[in-house]
């Protein structure tokens, strides 16, 4: 999975959720690459946070190779959760890479380890508090409007986080697969001087709308089997 996800995005996966009739499940925008450029795919490992870093290394004990460790931290803006040793400890455990509902400290440190680090931002102070723990600690987390677990994958990249059904994997990533062949080949029409507007027939497209003016742009690239917008 994580080898096919390197050559495609979390656009060409969230398109693939929307024709398979999956629900997109987008963390939020703030939610970012601590280094630029980075990108991770795997089954989510989930934690949430209550004030200590027990919580991780409980988690990291049951990890499988290409996990990604996904801390609810209940987006809190007042307290980093997440720090260099955390991230150290993940790669040394074989986890893929740590997404953050929440913020990270150590950011020089965290870029020069390389693992792939999203969050929504950082702050200098850690923890402030030891919370009670949850009895899901380890078995589901929420990010956003989104609760996931073992059951899900996570994709992420310059683009941000997306979350999928793991049972949906081979499906979804064979759809992305042909959404950015298509879009490729359109790519490479455009620059060779054949416009999109050609290639997707949009006159077609306005005479159509003008005799049924119910007909979707949706509707006409499905006739004509282009893969923009879904």
């Amino acid at each position: 999975m994580a080898r096919r996800f390197a050559a495609l995005t979390t656009a060409h996966v969230a398109d693939a959720c929307i024709r398979a009739g999956v629900p997109v499940r987008c963390a939020p925008s703030a939610l970012r690459a601590v280094t630029p450029g980075s990108r991770v795919a795997g089954r989510v490992l989930p934690a949430r946070h209550v004030g200590s870093v027990d919580i991780f290394l409980e988690a990291y004990e049951a990890a499988r190779p290409e996990d990604v460790l996904v801390v609810d931290n209940g987006g809190r803006l007042d307290e980093a959760c997440v720090g260099d040793l955390a991230v150290l400890e993940a790669q040394a455990a074989g986890v893929a890479g740590v997404v953050i509902w929440g913020l990270h400290r150590d950011t020089a440190d965290i870029r020069a380890i390389g693992l792939p680090v999203f969050s929504t931002g950082a702050l200098p102070t850690g923890p402030l508090s030891l919370r009670e723990r949850p009895a899901d600690a380890l078995t589901s987390a929420t990010v956003g409007d989104w609760t996931v677990s073992a059951a899900d994958l996570v994709f992420a990249d310059d683009d941000g986080v997306l979350f999928t059904p793991a049972d949906r994997a081979d499906e979804l990533l064979t759809l992305a697969e042909t959404i950015r062949d298509t879009e490729r080949r359109q790519a490479e029409q455009i620059r060779a001087g054949h416009t999109l507007r050609a290639q997707v027939r949009f006159d077609t497209y306005l005479a159509r709308r003008r005799e049924t003016p119910t007909l979707t742009f949706r509707d006409h690239l499905r006739a004509v089997g282009g893969a923009i917008e879904e």
